[in-house]
C-alpha cells in the first residue's frame, strides 16, 4: 500500500508529492493529460518553433514561492530570467508607470506627488519580505508567524478594499498600475483584502522580479517532477480519475482538483455546493513577426504589460465580467512577451505574445476584436505584427484544465471572505469530509498562482495524519 496518492499534476499536486517524499513517504501521482503542469505548461499552439504558455507565464509568486526556494529545482533544469522592467503600464498618451525591481525607479515613474507614499507604503515591509512571504502564505494554521508583528502591519494596510488602499495616492498613475496589479486575481477592486493581493505583486517584483521560466513555464513542472521521481516518486499521465476506486490503495489521498470535482470522485455529494467560482477570461496567444510595437518605450523593456487607461475603466471591466454578466467594451488586459527575456521561445526576430482580458464565467462569445483595439491603442500597428493566433475562452480553457471551470483560472471567487478562507469556512482547508482525503488545489489558501504553497501547506497536514496512523 501506498503512503499518499496524489491527483492533478498541476503545481501544487507536484509540490505536494514532492513535500511528502522528501520526508519518506511513497508517493504515487496521477494526471488526465498527457503531460505534466495544469497550469503551467508549454506548447506550440499557434505556428512550429512558437512555444507558447496556454496559462501562466511571468512568475512573480514562483520565484518568491518558499516552497521552490527551498527545492533544488535549478538542477533540473529551471532557470529564471528577468527582463529589464518585471511590468509596465502604458498610458494613451505615450508615457508609462512601471513596476521595478527598484523602489526608487518605481516610484519616480508616478511622479513626485506620489513617489513619497509609495516608498512609505513598500519599504517598511519589503525589509522583511521573505519573513512576511512564508507567513503570509502560508496561513491559516499550517505554522505560526516567524513575525507576527509585520504580518500584523501588513494585515491592517492589506486586509481593506485596494480602494481605501489607494486613497493615499493623489494622481492616476499610481492608482491605475495598483488597480492593475489587483485585477491579476480577478478580484474587484471593493473587495476584501484586495491591497493585500496589489501590495504581495508589488512586493514580489522589488524582492525577486517577475521572470519568465527559459523555454516556458513547462520547464516548472518539468522541474518538479523530475524531482519527485529521483526522490523514488512515480508519475502516471494519460489516467483520468472518476471516483476514488480507480486509484491504488493508499492511506492518505490528496486531490489538486475543483472542490466540485473531488465531491464528485469522493462522493462528497453537495459538501462544496456553497463554493463560488469567478468570472472567466478570454486568451489569445499570438505569433508575431517582430516585437509588439509599444508607443510607451518602457513597455517595450517590460516582461509583463498591463492595458487600462485608469483604474475606472479597470474597475469597469472587473464589474462588467463579475457582477454584470457581460463582456466588458474596453476590457482591461494583462500580457505577457516572454522574448523580451527569453529568445528561445520563437524562431529568430519573431516573437511569442500573450494575452487576456476578463469575460463572465462561462461565457461564449468572442473577445479578439475588443482586445486588438485596446492593444492598437498603445501599440498602434499591433495587427500588422500578427502571423497567427489562438484564441482560447471559457469553454476552451475548461476543456483543456479541468480546474478552470467556466474558464475560472483562479479556480474560484477571490472575493469575500472565500479570497482568505476557502474553500470552507474553517481554519483546515486543506481537509475534507473523509479523514484520508486531503485537498491542495488553488481552490485553498493562499489561493491562485504558480507557487506551489497550496500543496506544500496541504503536504504538512497530510504527514500530520499519516505520522498518527
Amino acid at each position: 500500500m501506498l503512503d499518499a496518492v496524489v491527483v492533478g499534476a498541476g503545481p501544487n499536486g507536484l509540490t505536494a508529492a514532492v513535500e511528502l517524499a522528501r520526508r519518506g513517504f511513497s508517493v504515487a501521482l496521477f494526471e488526465a493529460k498527457g503531460t505534466v503542469g495544469g497550469g503551467a505548461r508549454t506548447e506550440e499552439l499557434t505556428l512550429p518553433g512558437f512555444r507558447h504558455d496556454p496559462c501562466s507565464a511571468a512568475h512573480p509568486l514562483a520565484v518568491n514561492s518558499p516552497a521552490f526556494r527551498a527545492l533544488p529545482l535549478d538542477r533540473y533544469g529551471l532557470e529564471w530570467l528577468h527582463p529589464a522592467i518585471p511590468m509596465a503600464h502604458p498610458f494613451p498618451d505615450g508615457t508609462a508607470a512601471v513596476l521595478s525591481r527598484s523602489v526608487g525607479e518605481t516610484a519616480a515613474s508616478f511622479g513626485p506627488r506620489d513617489a513619497g507614499a509609495y516608498r512609505r507604503l513598500v519599504e517598511p515591509f519589503l525589509s522583511r519580505w521573505d519573513t512576511l512571504a512564508r507567513d503570509f502564505m502560508s496561513l491559516p494554521l499550517t505554522a505560526l508567524p516567524r513575525d507576527p508583528v509585520t504580518l500584523a502591519r501588513f494585515g491592517l494596510v492589506g486586509l481593506p478594499p485596494s480602494t481605501w488602499l489607494t486613497r493615499r495616492f493623489r494622481d492616476e498613475r499610481a492608482r491605475t498600475l495598483f488597480a492593475g496589479l489587483v485585477a491579476h486575481v480577478m478580484a474587484p477592486l471593493s473587495g476584501f483584502a484586495t491591497g493585500a493581493v496589489g501590495l504581495v505583486f508589488a512586493l514580489a517584483a522589488h524582492a525577486r522580479g517577475w521572470p519568465v521560466a527559459r523555454g516556458g513555464s513547462q520547464a516548472i513542472s518539468d522541474a518538479l517532477a523530475a524531482y519527485l521521481k529521483d526522490l523514488g516518486g512515480s508519475v502516471h499521465t494519460d489516467f483520468e480519475v472518476k471516483r476514488l476506486d480507480d486509484l491504488p490503495p493508499a492511506r492518505a489521498y490528496v486531490f489538486d482538483t475543483s472542490p466540485t470535482a473531488l465531491a464528485r470522485i469522493a462522493g462528497f455529494g453537495g459538501h462544496y455546493a456553497n463554493y463560488r467560482y469567478g468570472p472567466g477570461v478570454f486568451k489569445i496567444d499570438y505569433a508575431l513577426d517582430g516585437p509588439v510595437p509599444w508607443t510607451a518605450p518602457e513597455a517595450r523593456a517590460a516582461g509583463t504589460v498591463q492595458i487600462g487607461a485608469d483604474s475606472h475603466e479597470i474597475g469597469a471591466a472587473l464589474r462588467a465580467a463579475s457582477r454584470e454578466g457581460r463582456a466588458p467594451d474596453a476590457p482591461f488586459l494583462i500580457t505577457v512577451q516572454p522574448g523580451v527575456a527569453d529568445p528561445t521561445r520563437a524562431p529568430a526576430g519573431r516573437h511569442v505574445f500573450w494575452a487576456y482580458g476578463h469575460v463572465p464565467n462561462g461565457w461564449t462569445g468572442d473577445l479578439t476584436d475588443a482586445m486588438e483595439r485596446q492593444l492598437e491603442r498603445y501599440a498602434p500597428g499591433f495587427r500588422d505584427r500578427v502571423l497567427a493566433r489562438a484564441t482560447a475562452g471559457p469553454p476552451e480553457l475548461a476543456a483543456g484544465n479541468a480546474n478552470y471551470v467556466g474558464g475560472d483560472i483562479a479556480s474560484g471567487a477571490v472575493s469575500g471572505l472565500q479570497l482568505l478562507l476557502r474553500p470552507k469556512l474553517s481554519l483546515f482547508p486543506y481537509a475534507t469530509p473523509h479523514p484520508a482525503v486531503f485537498i491542495c488545489s488553488s481552490a485553498t489558501p493562499p489561493g491562485p498562482g504558480v507557487h506551489g504553497m497550496s500543496g506544500h501547506n496541504a503536504a504538512k497536514a497530510v504527514w500530520r495524519r499519516l505520522r498518527q496512523t
